[in-house]
Formats: structure tokens, sequence, C-alpha cells
């Protein structure tokens, strides 16, 4: 016996295969079922590419079947021109009598306006399976959309005594609290999002570079906070590996090429995080360091996920690690020597 919470599973499954390339688009799966058949699958295709729906539907052999089969959704049908046709119009042209969704798209040009749609052409449409499951897979875009702000992931590396980092470094060298697959680890999670940031005293200690090398995926946009310009091109944040900006408190008077300048109010820093974000439609960033600017987003509640490291390193003194507020703990795991555990904003 098939239950809809099967298939919208199924569905679920195959929409992470189109993150993180789908963004700044929702990644939806979508799941076509005839009889005792699935005749078909498709997840969204990498920005500016079909909609889940759509090769969902272009992966059906005879689309003769598609008359008397369900289409199982994540995210409700589009029912705008964007960069592709609406879905809703094609679902109702190939005469698909019955959509399962799993929950609206809270965006204001769908917004129950693809549900309405299909409706209005008397195709059977059932909302709200595994709804919960299905606003989490698309987190980033919701939060974006509601919040007009990135989802935001603080993530740092502690000793067991409670310390980010030692008070002093002689060298350009990171030193390493977490192991070498905790670190592929955070290549992995860079490769997932859109943004990453650091502030200036991580670039000028640690000298990172902030790109997915330990990990085959794609760079984020690399953000760092440069107040005074004190970071130059000797620093492998300014290559061009990655999309760069800078953010200054003015504009500097010999600029770096590939680099993007933007001036922000340095006393108000996560806000105006989130305002340059907006604007360069990176819909998710992880904030990487340092201490100080981890606890800005921390004590201003911007905050979404913190994924912390705690190693068996003992430092005995240094720069205190960042102090949890309204963190929920949801999940934890043992890397060798590392624990990691991962908290959500309680509010």
């Amino acid at each position: 016996m098939h239950t809809h919470e099967q298939f919208m599973y199924r569905a679920l499954f195959i929409a992470q295969k189109g993150l993180p390339a789908a963004m700044p688009n929702p990644s939806v799966g979508a799941v076509i079922f005839h009889k005792d058949t699935i005749i078909g699958e498709g997840s969204t295709s990498a920005f500016g590419g079909s909609h889940a729906e759509i090769n969902a539907i272009n992966s059906v052999k005879n689309k003769e079947l598609l008359k008397e089969s369900t289409i199982y959704v994540t995210l409700e049908p589009c029912s705008h021109y964007g960069k592709t046709p609406p879905c809703a119009d094609l679902i109702v042209k190939m005469q698909i009598p019955n959509v399962v969704i799993g929950c609206v798209d809270s965006y204001a040009e769908v917004a129950g306006k693809g549900i309405e749609k299909l409706k209005n052409a008397g195709v059977n449409v059932i909302v709200g399976i595994l709804e919960k499951e299905c606003i989490n897979s698309n987190k980033r875009f919701f939060t974006f959309i509601q919040k007009k702000r990135p989802y935001i992931i603080l993530k740092w590396a502690e000793s067991a005594d409670g310390f980010i980092a030692p008070t002093e470094k002689n060298d350009q060298k990171p030193v390493w609290i977490s192991n070498n697959y905790s670190r592929q680890l955070t290549h992995k999670w860079r490769s997932e999002e859109m943004g990453i940031l650091v502030g200036t005293k991580t670039v000028l200690d640690d000298n990172p570079s902030l790109t997915t090398r330990d990990f085959v995926g794609k760079n984020p946009v690399r953000i760092y906070l440069d107040a005074n310009h004190k970071i130059d091109t000797s620093f492998a944040i300014t290559n061009s590996e990655s999309k760069t900006i800078c953010l200054c408190a003015e504009f500097p008077l010999n600029p770096i090429d590939q680099i993007i300048y933007k001036k922000i109010d340095f006393n108000d820093l996560p806000a105006e995080v989130n305002r340059i974000c907006v604007e360069e439609n990176i819909q998710s960033i992880i904030i990487e360091g340092g201490s100080q600017t981890l606890q800005q987003f921390m004590d201003t509640e911007l905050w979404d996920e913190a994924r912390v490291f705690k190693s068996d390193a003992i430092l005995k003194e240094g720069i205190k690690a960042v102090e949890l507020k309204n963190a929920v703990q949801f999940s934890s795991q043992k890397i060798q020597n590392n624990i990691l555990t991962y908290y959500k904003n309680q509010k």
C-alpha cells in the first residue's frame, strides 16, 4: 500500500540532488506515479535551468500515461514566467489529474497562485504532505524571502577548555584545533552555501583561502572584513579563485583588481552583512570567525544554525570561544578526537 508520505519522502531525497546548484532558486523534487510505478522523477536544474516538474515530465517516456498519474512536488508549482515558463501551466497542458504538494511557496510571485491555477483547471490538489520537512529542505530560500536576510550558519572549533585560538600566533600557520576529517567536512559545507565570511584578524592570523580545496564542489563567495585595508595581495583570500567582497569603512585608495568593495557601518555589523548579502543575492552564509565576529551574530540573534567542533586539545589560555545564547542542540556526532554539535536558534 503506497502512501502520499512515501512519495513525498522520495521527492525530498531527489530535491537534495539539486542543491546547491539551484540556488538562489529553491531546490525542488518531483515524482510522477502511475498506478503501481514511478514513471518520472526530476529535481531543479542549476540556476536558470528547468524546474523539477519540467524535468520529471520530460523523463516520462510515454506521455499518455500522464493523464492517469499523480505528480508529487515538494514546493508549490510556479505560476509566473521567470527564467522558465510556469510549471503549473505545463501540468495543466499535460492533463495530469492529481497534484500532491509539500508546502506553499511564500515567494510573492507564486504564494498560492500556482495552487489556484491548478484547481481552476480542474486538477485535484492536495497540500501539506510532510510540510515541515519540505519547508526545512528549502530553509535558505524561505529565510531569504520571509526574513529578507541569508540563512546564517555560525561555525567554529574550540578546545576542550573552551578557547577558539591561542592569544598569540608566531607565524602565518593556523593553529588547528579541529582534525583533518573535521576540516574536510567544513570544506563540504562551504560547497553547500552561497557565501562565507571571516573577520580581519582571522585573515591576518590564519591566511585562509576559504575555498573547497579538500572537497569537490563550487567555491562560495568570499566576504572578509577589513575596515582600514590591512589585507593586501599577499593574502590568499585576495586571489581570483572565487568572487570576493571586502567590507570596509572607506573605499581604498589602491583597490585590488578582483576585489568588490562595499562600504558598511561596522557599528551594526550583522545587519550590514545581511544588507550586502541581499544586494548580492547571497541566500546562505557561513560565518567562520573570528570569535568577536561570531559573537556579534550570536548576541544580535541574527543566526539560524551553529556548528561547533569540540576538540580534546588543551590550550590553557587564549581567545575565549563563543558564548551560546538561545541555542538548542539538535544533534551531535564524534569525528575521531572531535565532537561536532549542531545547534539551532531557539527564537
